[in-house]
């Protein structure tokens, strides 16, 4: 199966409240980390998940855009829309967008998914208070801070690891980043800039 082939299937899935079939995109042992409920690994932990989002919403459609993919890696931009039941937001359309990361494993199936979204665009939308925005928010914000990747860079940056012009790629999901490539330039000002 070609990489965009998968995305179609993962948002027709998602569409049709397909759950058996959803999850069969994924290995054995996949797992989706999702950027409101967490991470969920097994095919059958992965079911129940996409049934809980009907729970809070109905009618989804999960749009690609850009894929890009090589080896066991693929990327694509993504726009996400459903109908919500959510008390403070039931009827209007909840649509946000953002980016997915795939890591494929045998078969071309999903071993790992990922993704990165504003999450506040979501919460305001669904007409959470500005209080449980601000407390949703701090929680995701001090998860974030806790990971072990961005522990990684924490300490890599207190190592007085960037040099102002060299630019750093990590390799892996959740991976200690990698020794600068002097090559390339900075994409963040110098410090004190």
């Amino acid at each position: 199966m070609t990489f965009e082939a998968l995305l179609a299937a993962f948002a027709e899935a998602v569409a049709a409240r397909d759950t058996q079939r959803f999850a069969a995109l994924f290995t054995p042992d996949g797992c989706y980390h999702d950027g409101f409920f967490g991470s969920h690994r097994g095919r059958a932990a992965i079911a129940a998940m996409l049934e809980r989002f009907h729970a809070g919403g109905e009618r989804f459609d999960w749009q690609f855009f850009e894929p890009v993919a090589g080896g066991s890696l693929g990327y694509a931009r993504y726009c996400f829309s459903y109908v919500s039941k959510e008390p403070e937001s039931a009827g209007p359309v909840i649509v946000f967008d953002g980016m997915a990361r795939f890591r494929l494993g045998e078969g071309g199936l999903i071993a790992d998914y990922d993704e990165a979204f504003d999450r506040g665009v979501a919460f305001v939308q669904l007409g959470y208070a500005g209080e449980r925005v601000v407390k949703l928010l701090k929680r995701y914000a001090g998860a974030l801070r806790e990971s072990p990747p961005v522990q990684a860079h924490l300490a890599w940056r207190e190592q007085g690891a960037p040099a102002p012009h060299a630019a750093h790629v990590a390799h892996a999901a959740h991976a200690t980043p990698a020794a600068p490539a002097a090559a390339l330039p900075s994409l963040r000002p110098p410090r004190g800039g």
